[in-house]
């Protein structure tokens, strides 16, 4: 298995997730209210799956061995726009969830800013995915030896098996935290 496997598997199911928020931007569209519990769902989803765990490997390990390669202009801009729709991913995100605390707290009018980021993630997703499995995944597997590419296999390994403690004790410092307020 080539490094990219790993990763366009992580991509399929981002793919899977988008379709729900597809359908859930129909479901506000006909009844102009939003299922907050799905909202923070899809929240946890993309903010731990798709951006810490998936984005992480992509950033941490792919990206920082690529950033000390001779990268070819084309392929360097790729990166940076790869790591831009990252980012763009965590704003629409972080937008998403206090349009949904907002929400939870009767405010209405954000019904239609969740629709919007939940737009937002919906269409930047698929290309974003698409620009990775078809060019720049394929076009970044040329700068590594077969040796490197195992290597960075393992790297995402052990960087998966500490994601979901990260994960719990990220909750547990905030539950901690609550219980002092």
């Amino acid at each position: 298995m080539q490094a990219r496997g790993p990763l366009m598997v992580e991509h399929r199911l981002i793919e899977r997730m988008i379709a729900l928020i597809k359908n859930a931007v129909l479901q506000i569209q006909a009844h102009g209210k939003v299922d907050p519990q799905f909202v923070d769902k899809t929240i946890d989803f993309i903010h731990i799956y798709a951006d810490r765990t998936h984005h992480g490997k992509e950033e941490d390990i792919l990206f920082r061995n690529l950033d000390k390669r001779p990268l070819s202009a084309a392929d360097r801009r790729i990166m940076e726009e790869l790591i831009q729709e990252h980012v763009s991913g965590r704003q629409a995100t972080k937008a998403l969830a206090d349009a949904n605390t907002r929400y939870r707290k009767g405010d209405t009018a954000a019904v239609s800013e969740i629709a919007e980021k939940f737009r937002a993630l919906a269409a930047l997703y698929p290309k974003h995915i698409e620009k990775e499995d078809k060019v720049f995944f394929p076009a970044a597997r040329a700068y590594f030896t077969e040796e490197e590419d195992r290597a960075m296999i393992a790297e995402f390994w052990e960087f998966d098996r500490k994601m979901i403690h990260e994960k719990y004790r990220a909750i547990l410092e905030g539950l901690e935290l609550d219980a002092k307020r």
